[in-house]
């Protein structure tokens, strides 16, 4: 028999898919506050990939849906001609998850690097 042993934390941290997992990593990086616009710009910089900001939106309210980010209307500003802008926050189940994906990743590559790398 198999014994596995779970961090208390990792157990109830959620699954997540990739673009979850981009959108929790460059939330973290820009710090709460980001709003759709500047992650998606994060990400299509950082990953080269390009990303709908209607993706993004999307993710971001599966995130929100998923309890792991929360979201505010900030004030109107006169840069957008009055409009509020959404900012979004990673909330504590948020970290847990996306340090739970990063050491299933780092686990799963252990070894392979190099292979990975020529990939």
């Amino acid at each position: 028999m198999l014994n596995y042993v779970r961090h208390s934390a990792d157990y109830s941290a959620s699954l997540l898919g990739e673009l979850e997992q981009i959108v929790l990593l460059s939330l973290m990086r820009l710090g709460n506050g980001a709003y759709g616009a500047t992650i998606r710009r994060d990400i299509q910089e950082r990953t080269t990939r390009e990303v709908s900001i209607g993706a993004v939106y999307m993710t971001l309210a599966r995130l929100e849906d998923k309890g792991l980010v929360c979201s505010y209307i900030g004030n109107p500003s006169p840069q957008r001609g009055g409009r509020r802008r959404r900012h979004y926050l990673m909330d504590t189940a948020g970290q847990r998850a996306l340090g739970r994906a990063w050491r299933n990743l780092k686990a799963m590559t252990q070894g392979i690097e190099q292979e990975l790398e020529k990939l």
